[in-house]
């Protein structure tokens, strides 16, 4: 059959179409002894809930329908059936304050079938259910194929059966391509309905933008961050160093960013005093700056209102050496984190330690995740980050060759692609003749994103000039990362096989 063309219209359900509309149902559920809505039903619904009854005319004539209502979730925690969900077919429980747009009903005329009518109305809803800040959208699907298949498979085998397109079901397949999903089975949902031997499954939409909506005055939708490309320069003493860091936070902050990274070892410039001393003892000197440094970038994240990722720095602590870095936020709270993994120089040269801890950090601008340079190598460490539900990850760095710096930026790149988060790299340009271990650097601070269509196509949101002092002063949209989530061309945090494999942290 060819396709009609014509004007089409999604519109409000007008009951002066009801005749038409009648008898399209009689043509779509020829196999249901109750086929049909009576008119003193839908005008029921009309009354009760216009927004959520909508038709589809093409030329004028009536082509499809859907009709819904709102429920809350206790209406729908247990097994319940087609009759108890519609009140038995009052739509007494039609709940204006409830959480969720409930399906009562969807068709699509045969002589209209291939023009992505249902498709419509589902988008339909999506939006309702968005506009009205409803969690989700549930109803009960029919299995219209499953009496061909009841004999060799149950009702689960033969949904997986779908799934594996192993069987077709016009039902059951147009609503997983529209991102819902199966909730359960329910038995004896439709009575009457033979084609599914009375089965039904439970499907449902997330709206994903529900608790953003909800929360919006907790959570920051777009969020902006200042990327410190810092010069390595000597300086004669550790005000001067001071100087300079309250100089990038004060120019950061007057663009109302909500995060500054520095780079690994910004503060490498102190070891210069040590210079005459052994590597090994000029670090140990470097070591008793931090926590004079990180009092000092506390008081600049509250006086100037940022939240301060202080790139990184050596810390003593019971005898063992860490290369660690603060947080300190906005608020006045400081949070620490470390190094996991050193790299073979530090810990040859320097005597280094790698670090146990891993955690996301809760901000005013969600939860972000913070790793030291080499540590962004290590896949499995952003993978644990994004089971915490990371949105941001910053990644100082400090790299003197070019080659170094491609396998960091390479790496955060594919940290972005894999976990479906923002990752901002920033790390030091210039040289420090008189510091031994630190004499030249190679950088390039970048945004990365991941690759998808809300996104930049070659997943780089913004990057510095290589070699050059400078900051970079980006914004990230955080509620593309949701529906990057749920509607993704690929989903690579869902589509993980746990089943086969799995990442787990064995201690911390």
């Amino acid at each position: 059959m060819s396709t009609p063309a014509g004007l089409i219209e999604l519109k409000p359900l007008d009951l002066a179409y009801y005749e038409e509309l009648k008898k399209l149902m009689q043509g779509v559920y020829s196999s249901l002894e109750n086929s049909y809505w009576e008119r003193k039903q839908l005008q029921i619904l009309v009354d009760l809930f216009p927004e959520g009854q909508i038709m589809v005319l093409i030329d004028g004539k009536m082509a499809g329908c859907a009709l819904s209502i709102i429920v809350k979730d206790e209406d729908i925690d247990g097994k319940h059936t087609y009759r108890q969900i519609t009140g038995d077919f009052t739509f007494n429980t039609h709940k204006p304050d409830g959480n969720i747009l409930y399906g009562v009903d969807v068709f699509v005329s045969k002589d209209f079938r291939g023009m992505r009518l249902g498709r419509r109305m589902y988008d339909y809803r999506k939006e309702l259910c968005e506009k009205l800040n409803l969690e989700k959208i549930v109803f009960g699907g029919r299995l219209p194929v499953y009496h061909k298949y009841a004999d060799e498979c149950t009702p689960k085998q033969y949904i997986d059966k779908v799934k594996a397109k192993e069987i077709h079901d016009p039902v059951l397949d147009f609503q997983l391509s529209n991102d819902f999903y199966v909730k359960r089975v329910l038995k004896g949902y439709l009575n009457g309905d033979k084609d599914s031997l009375d089965y039904a499954v439970l499907l449902q939409w997330n709206n994903i933008y529900y608790e953003a909506q909800e929360q919006n005055s907790k959570r920051k939708s777009v969020v902006r961050m200042g990327l410190v490309q810092w010069q390595m320069r000597p300086y004669k003493t550790f005000d001067d160093l001071i100087e300079q860091v309250e100089y990038f936070v004060d120019t950061v902050s007057s663009y109302r960013c909500d995060f500054v990274l520095f780079p690994e070892y910004f503060n490498a410039p102190l070891m210069a005093e040590f210079n005459h001393m052994s590597e090994p003892e000029a670090i140990r000197g470097l070591a008793k700056y931090t926590p004079i440094l990180r009092d000092k970038l506390q008081e600049f994240a509250r006086s100037y209102n940022i939240n301060i990722i202080a790139g990184s720095m050596p810390e003593m602590s019971d005898n063992v050496l860490n290369n660690v870095g603060f947080l300190c936020k906005r608020d006045g709270s400081v949070e620490k984190y470390e190094k996991i993994h050193v790299t073979p120089d530090e810990e040859r040269v320097w005597g280094l330690s790698g670090g146990n801890m891993l955690k996301t950090y809760d901000t005013d601008c969600g939860k972000i995740g913070i790793l030291i340079c080499y540590d962004v190598e290590f896949p499995e460490l952003s993978r644990l980050l994004a089971k915490e539900e990371m949105s941001i990850l910053f990644v100082p760095f400090l790299t003197d060759t070019q080659n170094g710096y491609s396998r960091v930026r390479n790496c955060a790149q594919a940290r972005a692609i894999e976990n479906e988060c923002y990752v901002a790299i920033a790390g030091s340009v210039g040289n420090l003749p008189n510091v031994h271990n630190m004499d030249i650097q190679y950088a390039q601070s970048i945004v990365f994103t991941p690759c998808d269509f809300a996104f930049p196509a070659n997943g780089i949101k913004a990057e510095a000039t290589t070699n050059t002092e400078m900051i970079l002063v980006v914004d990230v949209d955080m509620d593309l990362l949701r529906e990057l989530h749920e509607f993704g061309a690929v989903k690579n945090l869902k589509d993980r096989r746990t089943d086969l494999y799995e990442v787990i942290m064995k201690k911390g």
